[in-house]
C-alpha cells in the first residue's frame, strides 16, 4: 500500500480524507514528525493546496496531499474565498468572524445571501500533481445555527435549511465540499497511477 503523508494535523480532516483513499497508507504531518508551516499566499485555493503538497513533498520525499477551502460569498464576488479563515487577522475567532460577516449581510435578503464552499485537493509526487475540486451552494443563514462542526459551518445554511453545524459529523461528511475534492481527485487519481 502506497504511503502518502496529509499536510494537516487536524485528526477530523484526515479521518474523512482516509475514509475515501483507502487503497493509501495516509499519514499526518504529526505521524512523519514535520513542524513545517507552509505560508498560503497564493490568491485561489487550488494555488495554495499545490503550494502545500509540493513543498512538504519535496521536504519529506514522499508523495503529499493537501488541501485549501473556504467560504465564498456571491454578491461580494467570492469574498472571503483564500481569506476566510484570516479576513479579520490571524488572531480573529471564527465566532468574531462568523458575526463580522452577519453583520455586514444584515440588510440582505433572499438570493443577495446566496454563498458557496469550495475545496481543492492536491496530490503531488515527483513533479507531477493532480487538483481534485469540489463546491456545495448554499447562502449564509440570518444568524449562527448548530453546535457541530467548526469554522464558518454555523452560518452557511444548505439547500435543505440546515447549516453544516446542524448536521451530524457523518452527514456532513457524505455531502461535504471536502468530500466531493477527494472523490474528484480519486477518479483522477485512478487515471494518473
Amino acid at each position: 500500500m502506497k504511503k502518502v503523508v496529509v499536510a494537516t494535523n487536524n485528526a477530523g480532516k484526515l479521518k474523512e480524507i482516509k475514509d475515501i483513499l483507502k487503497d493509501y497508507q495516509l499519514l499526518s504531518l504529526k505521524d512523519v514528525n514535520c513542524k513545517v508551516e507552509v505560508e498560503e499566499d497564493r490568491n485561489t485555493f487550488e494555488g495554495n493546496s499545490l503550494k502545500k503538497a509540493q513543498e512538504i513533498s519535496e521536504i519529506l520525499h514522499m508523495p503529499c496531499i493537501a488541501d485549501d477551502s473556504g467560504l465564498c460569498i456571491d454578491i461580494y464576488d467570492g469574498w472571503p474565498g483564500v481569506h476566510t479563515a484570516r479576513f479579520l487577522g490571524e488572531n480573529a475567532t471564527a465566532k468574531e468572524r462568523n458575526q463580522y460577516i452577519l453583520e455586514k449581510m444584515k440588510d440582505l435578503k433572499g438570493t443577495d445571501r446566496k454563498a458557496r464552499v469550495k475545496c481543492c485537493i492536491t496530490y503531488y509526487e515527483n513533479g507531477n500533481y493532480v487538483v481534485g475540486k469540489g463546491e456545495i451552494q448554499g447562502k449564509i443563514a440570518e444568524s449562527p445555527r448548530g453546535d457541530n462542526g467548526f469554522g464558518f459551518d454555523e452560518i452557511f445554511e444548505l439547500e435543505d435549511g440546515r447549516t453544516y453545524a446542524e448536521l451530524s459529523k457523518e452527514e456532513k461528511n457524505q455531502i461535504s465540499h471536502r468530500r466531493l475534492a477527494l472523490q474528484d481527485l480519486l477518479a483522477k487519481l485512478k487515471n494518473y497511477i
